[in-house]
């Protein structure tokens, strides 16, 4: 349930709950582009759909990242692995265009784990609202083992 103006992200993947400070990429980790969350997928799984973690419009959409624009205006990345650019969209099946409206679950990449772990890169994906500073983060589970659709934090507006 939303705090009254707040926006719930929800996790766009199952995964370990990274805080962003661990991130192995100091523009994710210092929070340079807005504050959230990481996950990092089960070591044991070799591919995962990554779903919407809220509902709106595609506003960017690249093989290895994402941003969904809520109602609020508010934009929501989902960076898939880290430095996984350079894998040129090998490794990741694209289901939307940018533009596309979408509610939140609606799966949107799969990515092949195997790929991004036998390039030597990490897997761990950053959630981040954009812009945002991190006291208007506020996280909604103390779990370590988050699931797929699972409420990850709020960010007030």
């Amino acid at each position: 349930m939303n705090p009254p103006g707040s926006l719930t992200v929800h996790a766009p993947l199952p995964g370990k709950l990274v805080q962003l400070a661990e991130v192995p990429d100091p523009v994710f980790a210092q929070g340079m582009v807005g504050h959230g969350a990481a996950l990092e997928p089960v070591a044991s799984e070799d591919f995962v759909t990554v779903v919407a973690p809220v509902s709106g419009r595609m506003l960017k959409v690249m093989p290895h990242a994402f941003v969904v624009q809520a109602p609020s205006g508010q934009g929501v990345l989902v960076h898939l692995g880290i430095d996984t650019v350079k894998l040129e969209g090998d490794g990741f099946t694209v289901h939307v265009a940018k533009g596309d409206q979408v509610s939140a679950g609606d799966p949107l990449v799969d990515m092949d784990l195997t790929t991004v772990r036998a390039a030597g890169l990490s897997a761990c994906c950053p959630v981040i609202v954009l812009d945002s500073a991190a006291d208007a983060i506020t996280p909604l589970t103390a779990a370590e083992d988050i699931t797929a659709g699972q409420d990850l934090f709020a960010v007030f507006q």
